[in-house]
């Protein structure tokens, strides 16, 4: 049976967010996606214990300056990696509920559309 192994042909790691002094702020959290399947993903959410919300944004490069824009999710290709950056495909914590350490770290669930959901423990960076 391939019931579980399906979500283990997708990884998420080395996810991280800046640190952040007080809560209440938005901050972006980037990570890097492997998917080592044969089909396309898509990311659909994340879940923060530290934030309120989440959004999926991408930067547009057109005329003038770079500009974030909310997407109903991130594509993820078929047997490639996906780094989310800043000046790119990201997810940005909204409303969040404490200040963050550098160095501490916390569980996100990030929820994608045929791997399901990936705990992954993201790292609060200096």
């Amino acid at each position: 049976m391939h019931g579980a192994a399906a979500s283990e042909s997708l990884q998420v790691m080395d996810a991280r967010v800046p640190a952040a002094d007080k809560e209440g702020g938005d901050l972006p959290l980037t990570m890097t996606i492997r998917n080592e399947a044969d089909s396309a993903d898509a990311l659909l959410r994340v879940r923060c214990p530290v934030a309120n919300f989440s959004e999926r944004h991408t930067v547009d490069r057109g005329e003038g300056a770079p500009a974030m824009r909310s997407i109903p999710n991130i594509p993820v290709p078929a047997k490639g990696t996906l780094e989310l950056k800043r000046d790119g495909y990201h997810v940005m914590l909204l409303q969040l509920r404490r200040a963050l350490a550098p160095g501490e770290t916390f569980k996100c669930a990030v929820v994608f559309q045929k791997a399901g959901t990936i705990e992954t423990e993201v790292r609060v960076q200096k």
